[in-house]
Formats: structure tokens, C-alpha cells, sequence
């Protein structure tokens, strides 16, 4: 079958031809557990598919039809739910009127988000409009959805980045081999140290997030996931942040604490502090700092920020040398060593069995 999309005849369906449209049941999330349930709860969210925890809640309330597309009333972000799962009002249910697999609906996620710019919290993608929403999608001879050529496209697509990220890993496995074996860290002697005689401290100043236009800078807010990222957007006139550095967020919901590795220059929403090494440090041995930074977020929350007197008082315990400085070179070869040891057990783990390797 031949895979080229401009070779392809193709049509205009609207969503009600194709779906039925349910909304979500009323689960709030503020007032359930999302780290220890059982399934899925899915939001408004544009990463992750969508997935904001685990929860346990009344059955009635669960999702039980798969595969489905699901997709936020005001991000208008489709995801292809391939799994129970609970969700709240705000997100749209598309359930498919015939039998379709969950490779061509992924292929109609993507019709579906060449219109997402046009929605917005002003302008949300309901269920009345959703219904109406029309996409393009290729058609066989009888001038219907060709759900076999999706499958089969999307299909190829993934085998072609399973196959991109198993040359990736491979190449990062060979080169974390060389690193330089550690003792535990139960037998590694700890200091204390103030944060900021070990980083130059800036609060971020972006305060208007409606006002920025998408583009390809990263924007670092005060999430609790995804490394802080809510967008990519275009540059505006307030200062950037230089990248080999990390983002603490002072506040937010489940955010409170938790500090990132930021390899890239970035926007920094004023919710999040950026930490500048006073020395030049690399990639693992920041990473390493972060997660002790981040092993303090129990501490921080709505009701208890991370203010500019906290950040100053703010210490933490990291390896040390003979000299009773951070053992910055400790850091970073025990952070290869664990990515090298997890790397390795993917491979083993899950790719051998394909065909590429």
C-alpha cells in the first residue's frame, strides 16, 4: 500500500458522521487522591495524553468504552484513550459509531488539531460545536474514511520512531559504558549547604501567559510535570534564561518545590525561580542536585510558598569530598551510571524482540 499523503483522495466528514459525542462525568479532581487509584484520570491537559494521576472513584462514574478520543473543551488537545478511565464536564468523549482501530483514530486526532487554533477559553470546543466540527480525512473508492490506510500509515510512522529512538538509546548506552563506577550513596558522607551560595537566584517574569503567541521557545511554569513546560511560544521582550540551569517553583498546585533540569534557553513564568550555577556544571551532575532540591516539595504548597526569605534560608544535603565541598564529580557519574543501568534494562527489556536491532 502506498503511504503518500498528497497521492490520496481526499474528503470533508463532520465529527456527528463519525462519532458519537458524550461529555465527561462530574469528577473533581481537587478533591480526589491522583497519586494511588487504580485508573486513569484524564483532564484538560495538553501533554501526556491527557493524563492527570490515578484515582479510585465510583464506578458509575468510570468510562468503560475503547478506544475513544477524548479532547479538553478549552485546549481542544484530542487524545486516543485506549484504557478505562475517569474524567470531569470539561472534556469531550468521542466515541466511533463503527468499529476503528486505535492507530486510525490517532491519524483523526491529527485532523482534528489542525483546527485547534481557532478555539480558546473564550471560544472552547463544546459539544454542540464538536459535533458540527468538520475534518479531512482520505477516502477509499467508495468515497468513505479509508480507516485501512490510517492504520496502516500511523503504523509505519510509529515502527519508524521505535526504530529512530532504539539507534538514539543504543548510541546514549555506549557512551554512558565509559563512566566511572561510584560507592552507594548509604556510603557517601553528606554536607549541608545554602542554595544560593551554590546558584545566582532570578524569579521568572511572565505574568500574562494569554498574551504570548505559540512559537518555538519554551515556557517554563510552576507544573508538576513534564520539566515545568507549558508551551512553546515566540520570544517577547522580557529577559530569557539561559539553559545548563534549573527552574524551582515557588508555588502551585502540586508543583510547590519540585525543581527541573532546563537544557534549553527558556521563558520562566513569575510562579518559578531560576537557579544559575556559581560554577559551570553539567547535565548530570544538576540533575543530581534537582532531586535533592525536590526531596524538600512536602514542605511547600498553596498554603505555603517558597518566598524570597524561605529561598535564602533554603538549604540542602549533597555528597562532598575530602575538602568538604560538593563532590560535583560523584554527582555526575552516579546520574550516568543510573541512566546507564535503566537505559540498558530498556533495551533488554523491550526492544529485543523487535526487529530493530
Amino acid at each position: 500500500m502506498e503511504m503518500d499523503l498528497k497521492n490520496k483522495e481526499w474528503r470533508e466528514f463532520s465529527i456527528q458522521e463519525l462519532f458519537d459525542t458524550k461529555i465527561g462525568k462530574n469528577v473533581d479532581g481537587n478533591k480526589v487522591n491522583k497519586a494511588t487509584g487504580r485508573f486513569a484520570y484524564i483532564t484538560r491537559k495538553e501533554s501526556n495524553n491527557g493524563l492527570d494521576g490515578f484515582i479510585d472513584f465510583s464506578t458509575k462514574y468510570l468510562n468503560i468504552d475503547k478506544p475513544v478520543i477524548t479532547i479538553g473543551n478549552e485546549t481542544a488537545e484530542p487524545f486516543v484513550q485506549d484504557f478505562k478511565f475517569f474524567t470531569g464536564t470539561k472534556v469531550n468523549i468521542l466515541m466511533p459509531k463503527s468499529e476503528i482501530s486505535r492507530a486510525s483514530l490517532l491519524f483523526m486526532c491529527q485532523s482534528l488539531k489542525m483546527h485547534k487554533s481557532k478555539y480558546s477559553y473564550s471560544y472552547t470546543i463544546n459539544s454542540t460545536r464538536l459535533k458540527k466540527q468538520i475534518i479531512l480525512l482520505p477516502i477509499n473508492e467508495k468515497s468513505e474514511p479509508d480507516f485501512d490506510f490510517m492504520e496502516a500509515f500511523i503504523k509505519l510512522k510509529e515502527q519508524e520512531k521505535n526504530q529512530a529512538y532504539y539507534n538514539f538509546i543504543n548510541k546514549r548506552v555506549k557512551s554512558l559504558k565509559k563512566s566511572k563506577a561510584v560507592e552507594p550513596l548509604s556510603e557517601k558522607e553528606f554536607g549541608e549547604f545554602r542554595l544560593q551560595d551554590l546558584f545566582d537566584t532570578k524569579k521568572g517574569n511572565q505574568n500574562k501567559m494569554t498574551d504570548l503567541k505559540n512559537g518555538d521557545f519554551p515556557l517554563i511554569s510552576a507544573k508538576n510535570g513534564n520539566n515545568g513546560l507549558k508551551d512553546f511560544v515566540t520570544k517577547n521582550h522580557k529577559e530569557t534564561y539561559p539553559k545548563e540551569s534549573l527552574t524551582l517553583n515557588n508555588d502551585g498546585d502540586g508543583g510547590a518545590g519540585i525543581s527541573y533540569y532546563q537544557a534549553f534557553d527558556y521563558l520562566l513564568d513569575s510562579h518559578v525561580t531560576s537557579l544559575q550555577p556559581k560554577v559551570k556544571l553539567n547535565k548530570h551532575t544538576l540533575l543530581f542536585i534537582s532531586r535533592c532540591i525536590t526531596k524538600q516539595r512536602n514542605k511547600f504548597g498553596h498554603g505555603y510558598s517558597l518566598t524570597n526569605n524561605r529561598l535564602t534560608a533554603f538549604k540542602i544535603m549533597l555528597p562532598i569530598n575530602s575538602s568538604q565541598e560538593p563532590d560535583y564529580l560523584y554527582m555526575e557519574n552516579y546520574m550516568k551510571r543510573l541512566e546507564y543501568k535503566k537505559l540498558k534494562s530498556y533495551l533488554n527489556k523491550k526492544i529485543k524482540n523487535t526487529s530493530y536491532n
